[in-house]
């Protein structure tokens, strides 16, 4: 999918009191830098395609050794926190007995917790995550759930 290009929005600027001979300087300016910038690009692109070069050289190199990968791990890739998937497909969710509400006010009933803690407290008792951001999903779902959990303080929380 296209990304979408932004619209660049630039103060508005009084051009009343410009000359056409600064306003061509400015863009004449304008121009070179985007050169050098458009130049220095170029060079890293050359230098990421000597890497990918030199990286496929060892893959080859580490194949034809035997080993029982093929050789050095897939290339990590930016995967925004995405969990790879198994040799059978698509990763599985955990099977938790209660869901996330219902652990959160078990492990809260009678205490006073940071959102920290409680995270931490939730895993210890058996709920099963795997997500990378644990702790922001149990922060959301304590503001979201008023009616069950109540705030003590700033990051602290009960259960009603």
């Amino acid at each position: 999918m296209a990304k979408k290009k932004r619209a660049r929005r630039s103060k508005a600027v009084d051009l009343g009191g410009v000359s056409i001979e600064q306003l061509q300087a400015e863009l004449e300016r304008r121009e070179a830098e985007a050169e050098e910038l458009e130049a220095e690009r170029a060079e890293l692109v050359d230098r990421i395609d000597e890497i990918d070069a030199h990286l496929a050289e060892i893959d080859a190199l580490a194949a034809g050794a035997g080993t029982s990968q093929g050789g050095r791990s897939k290339k990590k890739r930016r995967t925004s926190g995405r969990k790879k998937t198994t040799k059978r497909g698509a990763r599985r969710r955990p099977k938790n007995d209660m869901n996330l509400v219902d652990a959160l006010a078990h492990t809260l009933k009678g205490k006073t917790m940071s959102v920290t803690e409680v995270a931490e407290a939730v895993q210890k008792n058996g709920y099963k995550t795997t997500s990378p951001n644990f702790r922001t999903i149990v922060n959301q779902t304590l503001i979201k759930h008023k009616g069950t959990f109540s705030k003590q303080g700033r990051g602290l929380y009960t259960a009603k």
